[in-house]
């Protein structure tokens, strides 16, 4: 199997990567990514030239401060570049000297720019660049060095500007924001100050912000982010990966008047809920990393969605926008409900929380009743469209929405059960059997010479969506999908392409696609491609983030795609599977070369714990939980059998 990484651009570094712009070959280059707070959310784009010379440009998002009440993109935005960078005087006059020739770029949670020294004076520059995390800004810190032997005055001239906007809340009010700072910086000394770039609304105080506190509250919320829940394995790339995986998914919450809910961000979508992103990809990822907040946004998500469940069985909406506001029914029946269906039970059973579970019982059983009722003569699910929203065909009745219904009534009896409901979760296993029959009369198929599936009756193409069978232990076609999967017509340097022959690629369906070919045990198939993959989105061109779609949306750093990454790990590589709100099933997949690896910190079923898979003999391997308190459970399985934990 080829290698599809390019060579790296960026290398590792401490807690987080960097890029060496001084010995780079390959220029210009240019590259964006996002970084978001409770009020704010930034997309930084930097393009470095053929001498090293960087132009910045700050994209900024504040999403509770909306134009018009029924435009669901019309968060207040504002880019700037160049023009409000104050000027660096240097013994009086101005001197961009300092800012010219670029040295390094670095992230780990907070983007920092690294000036060369200037070459007659040496005074370094060096910008770090971040949301606040609770207050309606952006922060610039920048730091001059004086790297020369003789001492140099420095001043950084002061800036204001203003702008005013109308919206929904009344008048607006930004600013740009730069306060005097000079020095005689002596040998080795560095003179530190910062721009802020704010909004707010009218009625409402001017932020304060302090610049310092503001970078400390950054990285310790990035900190907390990563080491919650941590991945130890022998390839820290991986490592790596899966902690800014946990970084980003988590740190994309806003405040609304909704309450606290995640969203995707990635230039278009803030303030809202959809149930694909949140419902089905994020949630049920949540309990795991153990963020109260991030669960709290998570749960919110349901509930919103709940309300709108109503006795005429109607199809819930595909989002809510602009702080609820805005019904999002455009696309008709995506799959809806089956994505709650699986979404959710999968988020209760890993939260642990019986009360929890009780409160949105009702909306469980409403769309397991919804996709009953949508169930056509072949036995499988009817639909008008799938996540895609129509950008490709999908029938009558598609292999996603299915598959999700299917999930979905599995995971939705063991919650049943684990609130008591014996005669109901025997009904969802019913139903989730009769549905994996009715896919493999439906959907199963040759294509394109692959025993796989086809997408939708009258299908000829191979597409993407093939793999959510495996994903969802549906393995009976494993090898023929597995082929077709990574077979010259679907896969590329960049993963799945959304059908045989297009160029189009969304992350979301190539990280399911691993999830499952983990869960049906080619295991080293899987990590091959999750290298690979991993490689390019972490040290390739684009980093440090899983993306969105290409071309649409020019690989967006979409937070719940983050937490798909997370989830190939999770219930992929370690293959855990909710069975109760204290339970899980764990069938491991050790890769061949590894001798050990461990999920540290995971939150879930009640218990905060380690998750140790060990090499144990030659075809064998041991599975150990540690609980916070010291309470180990160990089982021994032959090579990709299952193993059954209770912390009751």
């Amino acid at each position: 199997m080829a290698d599809t990484a390019p060579m790296a651009r960026w290398q590792l570094a401490g807690d987080g990567i960097t890029w060496d712009v001084q010995s780079e070959t390959r220029l210009p280059h240019q590259d964006h990514l996002e970084m978001s707070g409770r009020h704010v959310s930034l997309i930084a784009r930097y393009e470095v030239g053929s001498n090293r010379d960087l132009r910045l440009t700050r994209r900024i998002y504040w999403p509770a401060l909306r134009g018009r009440a029924d435009d669901v993109r019309g968060y207040l935005r504002r880019e700037f570049g160049e023009l409000v960078e104050p000027a660096i005087l240097i013994a009086g006059s101005e001197d961009r000297g300092c800012t010219a020739r670029l040295a390094r770029v670095s992230f780990d949670g907070v983007l920092a720019f690294e000036h060369a020294p200037h070459r007659e004076r040496g005074l370094q520059l060096t910008r770090r660049l971040f949301p606040s995390p609770d207050q309606p800004a952006v922060v610039e810190q920048w730091c001059i060095t004086n790297r020369g032997d003789e001492p140099q005055t420095v001043r950084v001239a002061e800036l204001h500007w203003r702008q005013d906007s109308g919206g929904v809340y009344g008048r607006y009010e930004l600013s740009v924001d730069h306060v005097a700072a000079d020095a005689v910086l002596q040998p080795g000394g560095t003179l530190a100050t910062a721009i802020v770039f704010a909004a707010r609304r009218g009625d409402r105080p001017a932020p304060g912000i302090v610049a310092d506190a503001a970078l400390a509250g950054r990285r310790a919320r990035c900190q907390a982010l990563r080491q919650s829940l941590r991945l130890e394995s022998p390839d820290p790339v991986l490592n790596r990966c899966f902690a800014f995986a946990c970084q980003r998914t988590a740190e994309s919450l806003f405040e609304t008047k909704m309450g606290l809910v995640h969203s995707p961000g990635g230039n278009s979508y803030y303030g809202g809920v959809w149930a694909n992103d949140q419902v089905e990809y994020a949630g049920p990822f949540f309990p795991f990393i153990g963020d109260a907040a991030a669960n709290l946004a998570a749960l919110n998500a349901y509930r919103i969605f709940a309300r709108a469940m109503g006795a005429d069985y109607r199809p819930i909406p595909s989002s809510f926008e602009v702080e609820g506001d805005k019904v999002w029914t455009h696309c008709g029946d995506r799959g809806d409900a089956a994505m709650y269906l699986y979404g959710c039970s999968r988020y209760l059973l890993a939260r642990g929380e019986r009360s929890v579970a009780s409160e949105l019982w009702p909306a469980l059983e409403w769309c397991a009743e919804y996709c009953r009722r949508r169930t056509n003569a072949d036995g499988v699910v009817a639909s008008d469209t799938d996540e895609l929203e129509g950008r490709f065909p999908t029938g009558k009745a598609n292999l996603s929405t299915s598959a999700l219904a299917y999930g979905g009534c599995r995971a939705a009896a063991a919650v049943a059960r684990g609130l008591g409901h014996d005669g109901q979760a025997a009904e969802l296993t019913r139903r989730a059997e009769a549905l994996e029959t009715a896919i493999e009369r439906t959907f199963g198929a040759e294509v394109e010479g692959y025993a796989t599936y086809r997408y939708f009756a009258g299908c000829t193409l191979l597409r993407s969506w093939i793999c959510l069978p495996l994903t969802m232990g549906i393995v009976r076609r494993a090898q023929g999908t597995i082929a077709a999967l990574f077979s010259p017509r679907l896969w590329t340097a960049d993963g799945l392409a959304t059908q045989a022959g297009d160029r189009t690629f969304w992350d979301r369906a190539t990280l399911y696609g691993l999830r499952g070919v983990f869960a049906a045990g080619d295991t080293e198939t899987a990590l091959h491609h999750l290298t690979a993959l991993s490689q390019r989105r972490l040290l390739g061109d684009h980093v440090p983030y899983m993306v969105e779609a290409w071309p649409e949306g020019g690989q967006a750093h979409l937070a719940a795609e983050s937490a798909l990454y997370g989830r190939v790990f999770t219930e992929g590589l370690f293959g855990i599977t909710p069975t109760g709100f204290t339970a899980f099933s764990c069938r491991p997949r050790l890769p061949a070369a590894w001798e050990r690896m461990a999920l540290r910190g995971v939150h879930a079923f009640g218990q905060t714990f380690d998750l140790e898979v060990e090499r144990h003999g030659s075809a064998h391997v041991r599975a150990v939980t540690t609980t916070a308190d010291g309470r180990r459970q160990t089982r021994d399985l032959d090579a990709g059998q299952a193993a059954e934990f209770c912390f009751a």
